[in-house]
């Protein structure tokens, strides 16, 4: 129903709670190179516990490779950097989610070439720089889900 893309994530923790969030969601989890981990990381798997099997998990070199393959999809990024609240944009089945790397977010370049009612925040006081990338991601994903009826949950 919706896809979750990271770009260039560095912390083998929070992609395996992304995997284990999709797998809970029925959200596909693409994957933009490079990782800053092996897919076979211990650690992925030890937090993504045994619902890799669960999970969509694709890889891709590029976030191009990724939206040619994917027929360029609706794209919402998820940035500290953004204006927009995410509970105020009205996602549609089939949207990518689209998050940066945990030190340093998205490129301003790639953030400037989307419009910017595309581009999303998630509030915060003002005193720290971010969330939890994994914990952002279960924010954005659950309220689009909500947004949606919660289609296909028990």
């Amino acid at each position: 129903m919706f896809n979750i893309v990271l770009y260039e994530p560095e912390i083998p923790f929070n992609t395996g709670a992304a995997i284990r969030l999709c797998a809970n969601t029925g959200a596909s989890l693409h994957l933009i190179e490079p990782l800053g981990f092996e897919l076979s990381d211990r650690r992925l798997r030890r937090v993504g516990l045994d619902y890799h099997e669960y999970a969509s998990v694709r890889r891709y070199a590029s976030l191009g490779e990724y939206l040619l393959q994917h027929g360029f999809p609706d794209l919402v990024a998820c940035s500290t950097k953004a204006t927009k609240n995410y509970t105020d944009y009205r996602f549609k089945r089939g949207t990518s989610l689209l998050f940066g790397p945990e030190t340093r977010g998205l490129p301003q370049a790639l953030l400037d070439s989307l419009p910017s009612q595309d581009c999303l925040r998630i509030p915060m006081t003002g005193n720290g720089r971010s969330l939890n990338l994994a914990n952002c991601i279960a924010l954005a994903l659950y309220e689009a889900w909500r947004q949606h009826g919660f289609a296909g949950s028990v």
